[in-house]
Protein backbone atom coordinates (compact mmCIF):
# COMPACT_ATOMS: atom_id res chain seq x y z
CA UNK A 1 0.00 0.00 0.00
CA UNK A 2 1.63 3.49 -1.21
CA UNK A 3 0.33 6.65 0.47
CA UNK A 4 0.99 10.30 -1.07
CA UNK A 5 1.62 13.17 0.82
CA UNK A 6 0.46 16.65 -0.27
CA UNK A 7 -0.04 20.39 1.63
CA UNK A 8 -2.67 22.52 2.52
CA UNK A 9 -0.95 26.02 4.06
CA UNK A 10 -2.33 29.28 3.30
CA UNK A 11 -3.49 32.39 4.99
CA UNK A 12 -7.43 31.48 4.31
CA UNK A 13 -8.75 27.94 3.63
CA UNK A 14 -12.03 26.49 4.02
CA UNK A 15 -13.43 23.33 4.41
CA UNK A 16 -17.46 23.10 4.36
CA UNK A 17 -19.40 20.51 4.51
CA UNK A 18 -22.72 21.55 5.51
CA UNK A 19 -22.90 24.89 4.13
CA UNK A 20 -26.62 26.17 3.01
CA UNK A 21 -27.38 29.13 1.23
CA UNK A 22 -25.77 32.43 2.50
CA UNK A 23 -24.39 30.60 5.63
CA UNK A 24 -21.19 28.74 4.87
CA UNK A 25 -19.05 26.85 6.99
CA UNK A 26 -15.56 25.15 7.45
CA UNK A 27 -14.44 22.46 9.38
CA UNK A 28 -11.36 22.38 11.20
CA UNK A 29 -9.45 20.53 8.68
CA UNK A 30 -9.37 19.72 4.85
CA UNK A 31 -12.57 18.09 3.65
CA UNK A 32 -12.25 14.94 0.99
CA UNK A 33 -14.70 16.15 -0.99
CA UNK A 34 -12.55 19.70 -0.73
CA UNK A 35 -9.15 17.57 -1.37
CA UNK A 36 -10.21 15.59 -4.04
CA UNK A 37 -11.82 18.36 -5.58
CA UNK A 38 -8.60 19.64 -5.89
CA UNK A 39 -6.64 17.25 -7.20
CA UNK A 40 -9.39 16.85 -9.88
CA UNK A 41 -8.42 20.28 -10.63
CA UNK A 42 -5.03 19.60 -10.73
CA UNK A 43 -5.33 16.39 -13.04
CA UNK A 44 -7.71 18.73 -15.30
CA UNK A 45 -10.59 16.47 -14.83
CA UNK A 46 -14.00 17.57 -15.14
CA UNK A 47 -16.79 18.27 -12.57
CA UNK A 48 -18.75 15.78 -15.05
CA UNK A 49 -16.00 12.86 -15.26
CA UNK A 50 -16.47 10.17 -12.68
CA UNK A 51 -14.67 10.09 -9.93
CA UNK A 52 -14.90 6.98 -8.18
CA UNK A 53 -11.21 5.98 -8.05
CA UNK A 54 -10.32 9.18 -6.45
CA UNK A 55 -13.16 7.97 -4.05
CA UNK A 56 -11.58 4.54 -2.99
CA UNK A 57 -8.77 6.87 -1.65
CA UNK A 58 -8.35 6.88 1.74
CA UNK A 59 -7.84 10.10 3.97
CA UNK A 60 -5.97 10.95 6.53
CA UNK A 61 -4.85 14.82 8.02
CA UNK A 62 -1.94 15.76 10.27
CA UNK A 63 -2.74 19.34 11.48
CA UNK A 64 0.30 20.88 12.10
CA UNK A 65 -0.96 24.30 12.71
CA UNK A 66 -4.96 24.50 13.17
CA UNK A 67 -5.43 27.80 12.38
CA UNK A 68 -8.00 30.59 14.27
CA UNK A 69 -11.54 30.48 12.74
CA UNK A 70 -13.15 33.53 11.67
CA UNK A 71 -16.13 34.74 9.80
CA UNK A 72 -16.33 36.99 6.86
CA UNK A 73 -19.15 39.35 5.46
CA UNK A 74 -19.88 39.07 1.89
CA UNK A 75 -22.35 41.12 0.03
CA UNK A 76 -24.17 39.98 -2.89
CA UNK A 77 -26.25 42.69 -5.08
CA UNK A 78 -29.25 41.88 -7.51
CA UNK A 79 -29.55 38.46 -6.12
CA UNK A 80 -32.78 37.10 -7.59
CA UNK A 81 -35.94 36.21 -5.11
CA UNK A 82 -38.92 33.50 -5.57
CA UNK A 83 -41.42 36.57 -6.27
CA UNK A 84 -39.07 37.72 -9.42
CA UNK A 85 -37.51 40.46 -8.35
CA UNK A 86 -33.94 41.30 -7.02
CA UNK A 87 -32.43 41.96 -3.79
CA UNK A 88 -28.92 42.11 -1.86
CA UNK A 89 -27.92 39.73 0.68
CA UNK A 90 -25.13 39.31 3.40
CA UNK A 91 -23.27 36.04 3.27
CA UNK A 92 -21.41 34.91 6.30
CA UNK A 93 -18.41 32.87 5.21
CA UNK A 94 -16.02 30.86 8.35
CA UNK A 95 -12.67 30.10 6.97
CA UNK A 96 -9.99 28.81 8.96
CA UNK A 97 -7.03 31.61 9.07
CA UNK A 98 -3.13 30.89 9.19
CA UNK A 99 -3.33 26.86 9.32
CA UNK A 100 -1.31 24.33 7.95
CA UNK A 101 -2.40 20.40 7.14
CA UNK A 102 -0.24 17.67 6.11
CA UNK A 103 -2.53 15.50 3.93
CA UNK A 104 -2.18 11.73 3.26
CA UNK A 105 -4.07 9.76 0.36
CA UNK A 106 -3.39 5.81 0.64
CA UNK A 107 -4.16 3.32 -2.03
CA UNK A 108 -3.27 2.51 -5.57
CA UNK A 109 0.02 3.61 -6.07
CA UNK A 110 -0.04 4.05 -10.18
CA UNK A 111 -2.80 6.27 -9.48
CA UNK A 112 -0.88 8.15 -6.35
CA UNK A 113 1.58 8.45 -8.98
CA UNK A 114 -0.72 9.85 -11.55
CA UNK A 115 -1.46 12.46 -8.89
CA UNK A 116 1.65 13.24 -7.59
CA UNK A 117 2.83 14.54 -11.17
CA UNK A 118 -0.46 16.28 -11.78
CA UNK A 119 0.24 18.84 -8.57
CA UNK A 120 3.67 19.49 -9.27
CA UNK A 121 2.06 20.40 -12.90
CA UNK A 122 -0.86 21.26 -12.53
CA UNK A 123 -3.88 21.60 -15.09
CA UNK A 124 -5.70 24.33 -13.49
CA UNK A 125 -4.89 26.74 -10.81
CA UNK A 126 -4.98 24.90 -7.08
CA UNK A 127 -7.07 26.60 -4.02
CA UNK A 128 -7.77 25.76 -0.28
CA UNK A 129 -11.80 25.16 -0.36
CA UNK A 130 -12.57 28.39 -2.23
CA UNK A 131 -11.27 29.68 -5.48
CA UNK A 132 -9.67 32.84 -3.65
CA UNK A 133 -8.23 31.28 -1.17
CA UNK A 134 -4.35 30.25 -2.58
CA UNK A 135 -2.22 28.19 -0.90
CA UNK A 136 0.96 29.85 0.53
CA UNK A 137 3.23 27.30 -1.87
CA UNK A 138 1.88 24.98 -3.74
CA UNK A 139 0.01 20.86 -2.61
CA UNK A 140 2.94 19.33 -4.05
CA UNK A 141 6.23 17.82 -1.68
CA UNK A 142 9.55 16.82 -2.95
CA UNK A 143 9.95 12.81 -2.41
CA UNK A 144 6.18 12.75 -0.68
CA UNK A 145 5.27 9.17 -1.95
CA UNK A 146 5.91 6.84 -0.03
CA UNK A 147 5.49 2.92 0.40
CA UNK A 148 4.12 2.65 3.93
CA UNK A 149 0.63 2.77 5.46
CA UNK A 150 -1.39 6.12 5.94
CA UNK A 151 -0.41 7.03 9.73
CA UNK A 152 3.17 5.86 9.19
CA UNK A 153 3.66 8.56 6.21
CA UNK A 154 1.93 11.08 7.78
CA UNK A 155 4.08 10.96 11.31
CA UNK A 156 7.12 10.39 9.73
CA UNK A 157 7.30 13.36 7.69
CA UNK A 158 9.04 16.33 8.95
CA UNK A 159 7.04 19.91 9.64
CA UNK A 160 5.94 22.10 7.48
CA UNK A 161 7.66 24.77 8.54
CA UNK A 162 10.09 25.12 11.81
CA UNK A 163 7.46 27.53 13.46
CA UNK A 164 4.99 24.26 13.67
CA UNK A 165 7.47 22.12 15.84
CA UNK A 166 7.58 24.99 18.84
CA UNK A 167 3.54 24.61 18.84
CA UNK A 168 2.07 24.02 22.42
CA UNK A 169 -0.54 20.92 22.79
CA UNK A 170 -0.51 17.22 21.42
CA UNK A 171 -0.70 16.92 17.31
CA UNK A 172 -4.04 16.12 15.71
CA UNK A 173 -4.41 13.47 13.21
CA UNK A 174 -7.50 12.74 11.68
CA UNK A 175 -7.76 9.60 9.70
CA UNK A 176 -10.91 7.99 7.41
CA UNK A 177 -12.23 4.67 9.07
CA UNK A 178 -13.37 1.68 7.42
CA UNK A 179 -16.03 0.96 10.55
CA UNK A 180 -18.84 3.33 11.90
CA UNK A 181 -17.35 5.53 14.42
CA UNK A 182 -19.08 8.72 16.00
CA UNK A 183 -17.37 10.73 14.57
CA UNK A 184 -19.24 11.38 10.90
CA UNK A 185 -17.99 13.64 8.03
CA UNK A 186 -20.78 14.06 5.03
CA UNK A 187 -17.81 14.84 2.58
CA UNK A 188 -17.67 11.74 0.40
CA UNK A 189 -18.11 13.10 -2.95
CA UNK A 190 -19.95 10.89 -5.48
CA UNK A 191 -20.36 13.19 -7.94
CA UNK A 192 -18.70 16.65 -8.35
CA UNK A 193 -21.45 16.97 -11.19
CA UNK A 194 -23.46 20.73 -10.89
CA UNK A 195 -26.90 19.09 -11.78
CA UNK A 196 -26.21 15.96 -9.65
CA UNK A 197 -23.45 17.14 -6.54
CA UNK A 198 -23.92 14.21 -3.97
CA UNK A 199 -21.91 13.45 -0.85
CA UNK A 200 -22.25 10.53 1.47
CA UNK A 201 -21.13 10.09 5.01
CA UNK A 202 -17.35 9.09 5.99
CA UNK A 203 -16.40 7.62 9.38
CA UNK A 204 -12.82 9.15 11.07
CA UNK A 205 -10.59 8.67 14.06
CA UNK A 206 -8.71 11.09 15.80
CA UNK A 207 -5.14 10.18 16.98
CA UNK A 208 -3.11 12.61 19.70
CA UNK A 209 0.88 12.64 19.53
CA UNK A 210 3.39 14.64 21.53
CA UNK A 211 5.10 17.13 18.83
CA UNK A 212 8.13 16.01 20.42
CA UNK A 213 7.63 12.28 19.86
CA UNK A 214 6.92 13.39 15.98
CA UNK A 215 9.28 16.09 15.31
CA UNK A 216 12.42 14.42 16.33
Amino acid sequence: MATLLLAAVGPMQSWGIRSKFDHRDTECEPSKSGILGLVCAALGRDRNESIDDLRHLRMGVRCDREGELRKDFQTAQKVATAGGGKKSIISNRRYLADAAFLVGLEGDEKLLAQIYEALKSPCWPLALGRKSYLPTFGPWLPDALYQKDLLSALRDYPALDANVEQTEGNLRFVLESSEETPNIRMDDPVSFALNKRKFERRYVDFVYMERSDVFK
